[in-house]
């Protein structure tokens, strides 16, 4: 009886460290705040990321409320968890770069997306567009709303968070050039991506400027609450409201007139493309060197710039022609 039992042990032993028995690669994705639909989105893009390459499970994850101090306390956990990398949107660019560095000295690979993180404190950062053209297009839909000339507000998300003051950054330069000079820009306000705040705001700007006409809000959260508080205060019309939104929360927004047209990459691609990227790292197939090429599956290949960054794809113009369709996907 023993011979079978033997044949079984070893038959067991083979199994368990066969290619297909091995344990996947556990791959957070940490956002800036649970219940946000752009990040949902870029966790659906995360799972068919790692469904196409097999050997991935993803533990997706973020704070209740977009903080760093809460990002750290789950960047900690994860350390202890020792998963293989972490693909973070950071609340802050600086605050979370010491327990990063901390997880890529444990072997934890780091790459940032969407709102990124200070060099040090990670491998790569995939920028969802360019920025430039972010800023570009944040002021063009602006413009198209409500001719070329007057008053204009921003409605951020945190005051720290780097993408949107990156884009904020950009539209100044925008603003500046001669065929938007007439574009005045009169106030920045954060709402911390948080809807209530946000709306409130919103009903602010009204309030310390009765001239308005247009809020720019780069953040999801923050276009869609502006564009409410606009109807809810019988303001279309008079003013309008653009920015980076979802298709599916702003596609009521723009039936009512209070948004002409807003813009966004696709999140799905995002999330895929940046737990695409971590997977290249984990299995050393990318290194994180400027001029190196990491390839993004199914949405191309980009290239890393001096500051190991690479951008996806240009941002999208939605409005009434497009946004239906849209909406029933993210």
């Amino acid at each position: 009886m023993k011979k079978p039992l033997q044949v079984l042990l070893a038959a067991l032993v083979c199994a368990a460290f066969a290619p297909g028995a091995m344990a996947a690669d556990k791959i957070a994705l940490v956002v800036k705040s649970l219940g946000n639909g752009f990040f949902d989105a870029a966790n659906q893009g995360a799972q068919e990321a790692a469904k196409e390459l097999k050997d991935v499970e993803i533990i997706y994850t973020g704070p209740a409320k977009a903080t760093a101090e809460g990002q750290i306390e789950i960047i900690n956990s994860l350390i202890a968890q020792n998963v293989k990398a972490i693909v973070i949107s950071a609340n802050d660019p600086d605050a979370l770069v010491p327990a990063l560095k901390k997880a890529m000295a444990r072997g934890i690979k780091v790459v940032s997306f969407d709102s990124g993180v200070r060099k040090d404190g990670r491998l790569m950062h995939l920028n969802p567009s360019s920025n430039a053209l972010i800023g570009e297009k944040l002021v063009k839909m602006t413009q198209d709303a409500i001719g070329a000339n007057g008053e204009i507000a921003v409605l951020s998300a945190t005051a720290q968070a780097t993408n949107q003051n990156i884009w904020i950054d950009e539209m100044k330069k925008v603003l500046a050039k001669p065929p938007y000079t007439g574009l005045k820009l009169v106030s920045v306000v954060y709402g911390d991506d948080q809807t209530d705040k946000s709306y409130r705001e919103a009903q602010g700007l009204f309030k310390s400027y009765p001239n308005l006409k247009a809020i720019v809000a780069p953040t999801t959260v923050g276009v869609a609450a502006a564009a409410k508080a606009v109807q809810d205060e019988k303001k279309v019309g008079a003013l309008f409201v653009t920015g980076l939104g979802l298709p599916s929360e702003m596609a009521g927004h723009v039936k009512s007139g209070a948004v002409k047209s807003f813009a966004i990459w696709n999140p799905i691609d995002l999330g895929y493309s940046a737990v695409y990227a971590a997977h290249q790292f984990v299995h050393g197939k990318a290194k994180g060197t400027a001029g190196e090429k990491v390839s993004l599956g199914r949405v191309g290949t980009v290239a890393l710039d001096a500051n190991n960054e690479a951008a996806m794809a240009e941002p999208f113009t939605y409005d009434a022609g497009n946004v239906e369709k849209f909406a029933k996907f993210f």
